[in-house]
């Protein structure tokens, strides 16, 4: 499976203190991918998560949308050292999708349409820190960007917003995800460089 990378003009060296250490500010916004890109259309994309007693609580598009969208100003941290600063993106709270969803497990998988994976603790998707986003810097997401949706977990490197968003399945333990069984963080705290094993 190749690696592919794109559109990484615009680097400029900064002392914003938004930027954590190691990282570089662009302007454009690079695309990285492990393989094929997925293109799955609104009409049969659906998010569900599942609880350790497999319980599905499912979206198809509209009914995401009805839960409610908000608007979202960020910065995203890639784990190859570049920062976007200022970043509009427009998303479902994860905290509203968990509302109605009753599971003791502390770790969640993420799992995308094209059989990504990547593990979070529950508490870096709650109290306001993550969001299924469906649009950026005005515009639906493109699927190279991971649309029609992608997680949005600003506070932790990028690699953790997964692409092509499909579901979460609840679990006991911190089980890794793909590029964590490749050696990246089980975290990925971009302010403790926690980019590696």
């Amino acid at each position: 499976m190749g690696v592919i990378n794109s559109g990484f003009g615009g680097r400029r060296g900064s002392s914003d203190p938004r930027l954590p250490p190691g990282q570089t500010h662009v302007y454009d916004w690079p695309v990285l991918s492990t393989g094929p890109t997925p293109n799955v259309d609104e009409g049969r994309w659906s998010f569900t998560i599942t609880t350790e007693d497999e319980v599905a609580h499912r979206w198809n598009w509209s009914e995401l949308q009805e839960v409610g969208v908000e608007d979202i100003v960020t910065d995203i941290h890639c784990v190859t050292h570049w920062s976007k600063l200022d970043m509009a993106w427009r998303g479902v709270p994860i905290d509203r999708l968990f509302e109605d969803v009753e599971t003791s497990y502390d770790y969640v998988m993420v799992r995308s349409y094209g059989g990504y994976t990547t593990n979070l603790p529950l508490e870096d998707l709650l109290d306001g820190q993550a969001w299924v986003a469906t649009e950026a810097e005005g515009e639906p997401l493109t699927p190279e960007h991971g649309g029609p949706a992608r997680l949005l977990v600003p506070h932790l490197y990028f690699w953790k917003s997964a692409k092509w968003i499909r579901g979460m399945e609840m679990m006991p333990s911190d089980d890794p995800g793909f590029w964590e069984q490749n050696g990246y963080h089980l975290r990925g705290d971009p302010w403790r460089e926690e980019r590696y094993w």
